[in-house]
């Protein structure tokens, strides 16, 4: 009986072993190349494999993840300047993120970033090197960098201030960082990878990232039970955003919220049958998103 009630064990755990994975990141690599047309397309593909593994097959956190539990994300990795032989590229990176939405086949971006200094050296067939507390190279800090905000983003959206041990990892990673310049530099830019993680460190911000919580657990995942509820959270949410931005104006937090949200807020009160509810939507992202105010338009119409 104990031989069959442990051979029972073994294939329970068996199943469940290829379900549950420790990687947290499904990230799909793309590399354009095209501004470099003597590079081989071998060097490209040894670049992807190299850099898809790192994220991949790491484990970032001590959390079990399922298969289906995976963050989705994209590095799209645009190289502008490199020569034949060399190990050395300049190029930009737009990196998103995603999750699902509870109910739905609907996923929502919880973060996307341009960063325009993804600058590295890497040799065809080298692995990338990496250790928490030192630098090894720019690529592997950089890589591991936004695997933390990553984590960080998404874990936010779950629990309020859920992602703050990851958000501690980016910004030491940016710390030891900080002497390779470029998107390390702690000013000169709003918009670097530095500025990213020093806004979601600081407590100035604190509001803003407990909203995030508000909007995605609370709002977003209880829209299809109850619309009209889920619309006031959100129009509170646009309200403590508001007072965030009296005390950190332009915020790359903001910024990078609004740019992923634009769509999906319109799709939110354009249905409403509320119309001083939907005004007062259209009014709200008009100021916190003056550049986008065309587009918010359709919400009133």
């Amino acid at each position: 009986m104990k031989k069959y009630l442990l051979q029972v064990t073994c294939v329970v755990l068996f199943f469940y072993s290829l379900q549950s994975h420790g990687q947290e990141l499904l990230a799909n690599v793309t590399i354009d190349a095209t501004q470099l047309p003597n590079m081989q397309s071998a060097t490209v593909d040894d670049m992807k494999q190299v850099i898809s593994r790192f994220l991949n097959d790491r484990r970032w956190s001590t959390d079990e993840y399922l298969a289906e539990e995976r963050i989705r994300c994209n590095f799209s990795i645009m190289l502008t300047k490199g020569s034949p032989g060399s190990p050395t590229y300049e190029a930009t990176l737009q990196i998103q993120a995603s999750r699902p939405v509870y109910g739905t086949s609907y996923e929502t971006t919880t973060l996307n970033f341009f960063d325009k200094y993804f600058n590295f050296e890497l040799n065809v067939g080298q692995p990338i090197n990496y250790n928490d507390n030192m630098y090894s190279s720019n690529l592997s800090a950089m890589l591991a960098f936004y695997a933390n905000v990553i984590l960080a983003t998404d874990y936010d959206t779950f629990g309020k201030l859920g992602g703050q041990a990851f958000v501690e990892k980016a910004y030491n990673i940016a710390n030891v960082s900080v002497e390779a310049g470029g998107g390390w530099a702690t000013s000169g830019d709003p918009n670097n990878r530095f500025a990213l993680v020093y806004n979601l460190n600081s407590q100035l911000m604190v509001p803003y990232r407990n909203q995030s919580y508000i909007y995605h657990r609370l709002a977003l995942d209880t829209y299809l039970k109850d619309p009209a509820a889920a619309r006031l959270k959100v129009i509170d949410m646009f309200k403590a955003i508001k007072e965030v931005n009296k005390l950190v104006p332009y915020s790359i937090l903001i910024r990078t919220f609004f740019l992923s949200k634009r769509n999906e807020l319109i799709n939110i009160f354009r249905d409403s049958q509320d119309a001083a509810l939907k005004q007062q939507a259209f009014d709200l992202l008009r100021e916190l998103d003056p550049l986008n105010t065309q587009f918010y338009s359709a919400i009133t119409r």
